[in-house]
């Protein structure tokens, strides 16, 4: 099984670099952009329960996590992956993050609670972003923040309606955004 790496590019544990499986489709934010979502994130980051709704290689999980948010809970369906995800919770001490080995519909239907940050980065061919967004909607507040990763243009992917973009990238081919209700 080879390893890929990723490297946390800010807050605590900045520089560290985590390991992640080698798995078709699983690509992690590239840090320019994930440099600008935290940007954006920057003010509200701080004591955040975050949601990962399609963590792959969690890189935007960690990162939050290591910019101070209160919890985070990943859900990643490649045992695999999961493995790695648990390995580099472990590796970094963390005590306030939980993962959930299913499929993010699955887990959606067993979640309880609000967030306050949603990372939505589903893989991009599955198509997923709809079908995902109408499932989150029990886990948004008014003050919610839905960053979104896409191959494509935003207003392509079936977002709903009562989402307001509030902030937009781009880098390659990887369209980006953050959302609020």
């Amino acid at each position: 099984m080879s390893k890929n790496q990723l490297r946390i590019i800010g807050g605590e544990w900045k520089r560290r670099q985590l390991p992640f499986a080698s798995i078709e489709g699983l690509r992690p934010t590239p840090d320019r952009l994930r440099e600008t979502v935290f940007n954006w994130l920057m003010w509200d980051i701080q004591n955040a329960r975050v949601l990962d709704v399609c963590a792959g290689s969690g890189a935007l999980a960690f990162e939050a996590l290591s910019r101070g948010a209160k919890h985070a809970t990943l859900i990643e369906p490649q045992l695999q992956q999961v493995k790695f995800l648990k390995q580099n919770i472990e590796l970094l001490k963390i005590q306030n993050a939980e993962v959930m080995s299913t499929t993010a519909q699955q887990a959606l239907n067993k979640l309880t609670g609000q967030y306050d940050v949603i990372f939505l980065d589903p893989p991009y061919a599955l198509n997923l972003w709809s079908e995902l967004a109408t499932l989150l909607a029990p886990f948004i507040h008014d003050k919610t923040l839905i960053y979104v990763e896409a191959d494509r243009e935003l207003n392509q992917i079936g977002l709903p309606n009562t989402w307001h973009k509030l902030k937009e990238a781009k880098v390659g081919v990887i369209r980006a955004g953050l959302f609020s209700i």
